[in-house]
């Protein structure tokens, strides 16, 4: 006895074979987002098998590749298990970077998904990405079925907001120099994976200073926090002037 799987002709105990190794492999992959959840709230073994599991959706992007795109509503929460997203919007030709995301944290067009209004933004994958999501039907869905899942989503929700209030007050309150900087000594791996172009966007400085901030990072001996203390102190009235 034979079935077709993937267009692949394989025989019967072929096919469980292969059905447990892709179990095996799913659930590996939704494994980081199930530790993530139970950060804010435990859920029980019944609960992620019979409410949330069938629910999620492992999907794969390759680098460049779009999530989502603005005219379309956004259906998706995406957990990010593997890769990295960037989201932005257009302003005549420049990208402007609202959202740098990678592995462990969420991603999605919030307004366009809880309002269910086309979306004004671009998600797209940097590198290759492996993303686990839920659609905005199967959410509600889990919401209706489970206290618990509704009140994990109110926590997550709020959790998400605050971080995006914090980085909006960073942006109001800190210099160019200070966002470069604090930016740098929490996401340090980011500098590599990361197109300058866009992190200049997503930081709000001017690609000429980001340039010039690298520079120095690259020429100093001495930690990163010396920036902020002598090597761009010659930079700081040019550096504000332009970023004004």
């Amino acid at each position: 006895m034979s079935r077709v799987i993937n267009n692949v002709k394989v025989s019967f105990p072929e096919s469980i074979i292969f059905n447990k190794l892709l179990i095996q492999i799913i659930m590996e992959e939704i494994k980081p987002f199930l530790l993530f959840l139970n950060k804010f709230a435990p859920i029980s073994k019944e609960e992620i098998q019979d409410t949330l599991e069938p629910l999620l959706v492992v999907r794969h992007f390759n680098k460049k590749e779009l999530l989502s795109k603005p005219g379309e509503v956004d259906n998706y929460l995406n957990f990010i298990v593997k890769g990295l997203v960037r989201k932005y919007y257009k302003k005549g030709k420049e990208d402007i970077h609202t959202q740098i995301s990678f592995e462990g944290h969420i991603i999605l067009s919030e307004e366009s998904f809880y309002s269910r209004q086309p979306s004004e933004y671009y998600i797209e994958a940097i590198e290759p990405t492996t993303v686990v999501s839920i659609s905005f039907n199967d959410l509600e869905n889990a919401y209706s079925k489970s206290r618990q899942f509704e009140h994990l989503g109110r926590l997550i929700i709020i959790h998400t907001f605050l971080l995006k209030d914090k980085w909006q007050l960073q942006m109001v309150k800190m210099t160019p120099r200070e966002r470069f900087i604090n930016f740098v000594q929490k996401n340090p791996e980011l500098m590599q994976r990361v197109p300058q172009k866009y992190l200049a966007s997503y930081l709000n400085i001017k690609p000429e200073t980001f340039s010039r901030f690298k520079h120095l990072i690259r020429t100093s001996k001495k930690p990163v926090i010396n920036l902020s203390q002598r090597n761009v102190k010659d930079h700081h009235n040019q550096e504000t002037a332009n970023e004004s």
